[in-house]
């Protein structure tokens, strides 16, 4: 077996944590390496031949580490060891480390597929200069430093279904409506579903604030008005916009797949215990 570990040099909780694993595949036979979240280049090339991507941190290590293994379109399943204070994308907890690792090894675990997304810049409407981003959580089409509205048109394979006058528009997966999404209003999803949630940010008297839709349908979200605006991938990718400028999402085919060791907590009661959001 060969284990890769992606972690967040900046905390040494992280780096304590990277010891203990690095110890434990010593022990074991286990062959290892690692990288920091955060560079994509180390862990795009250390994939080829890893069984399973374990990352060491919070929600904003592991949203990196897919989003590595997303670009790459590598089908090996991730991990999440959290350390951060909320982990909704995390099966484990630090002070259980060893323990999954075992199971890990053993194979005594279950593979989840979750979606991701697709967002497409097109400059004024156009392809020509179009750029191309993936999310395993959201595009986020907000006003940035300007505390102004801005306006924006949303369509669904060309129906037109809403112009806000907001904070923005958010598009989430399945994974990231526990996120953004919700605290704007939108639904929960279960994170093994296919589908897009669009939830306005602020709208201003709008009688449409969140929808759900399919797979197979493409969300057009274009700037009509703007004093500054810009697209945020999975919260740590920012690429500013123009008015005029489209922002088309859609569900890619692969997915990123997640382990879930045996006895790892069921999505609900995760959500239960970490956002008290259920009656228990």
């Amino acid at each position: 077996m060969r284990l890769g570990f992606a972690f967040n040099p900046t905390i040494p909780a992280t780096l304590d944590l990277r010891e203990r694993a690095h110890a434990w595949c010593d022990e074991m036979g286990v062959e290892r390496w690692d990288a920091a979240a955060g560079d994509g280049e180390a862990l795009v090339a250390g994939l080829p031949g890893t069984d399973v991507l374990v990352v060491l941190g919070g929600d904003g290590t592991l949203l990196r580490a897919a989003h590595a293994v997303a670009v790459a379109e590598a089908d090996v399943p991730i991990l999440g060891v959290n350390l951060g204070k909320v982990g909704f994308l995390s099966k484990a907890e630090a002070h259980d480390l060893e323990r999954v690792l075992g199971r890990v090894r053993d194979g005594d675990f279950e593979l989840e597929d979750r979606m991701v997304l697709e967002a497409r810049i097109l400059p004024a409407g156009r392809e020509e200069g179009a750029r191309s981003f993936v999310a395993l959580n959201d595009a986020a089409i907000v006003r940035a430093r300007e505390a102004r509205v801005v306006r924006l048109e949303v369509t669904i394979d060309g129906s037109h279904v809403a112009t806000y006058i907001a904070d923005g528009v958010i598009v989430a997966t399945p994974t990231g409506s526990t996120g953004y999404s919700f605290s704007a209003g939108g639904p929960i999803l279960d994170p093994t579903s296919r589908n897009l949630v669009v939830t306005s940010v602020a709208a201003y008297l709008s009688a449409i604030r969140s929808v759900v839709v399919g797979p197979r349908h493409t969300v057009r979200v274009q700037v009509l008005a703007a004093f500054d605006i810009l697209v945020s991938i999975d919260g740590h990718e920012d690429v500013m916009l123009n008015v005029g400028d489209v922002v088309e999402v859609r569900a890619r085919q692969r997915p990123v797949r997640f382990v879930e060791p045996r006895g790892a907590p069921a999505f609900w009661d995760l959500l239960r215990e970490k956002a008290q959001l259920l009656p228990s």
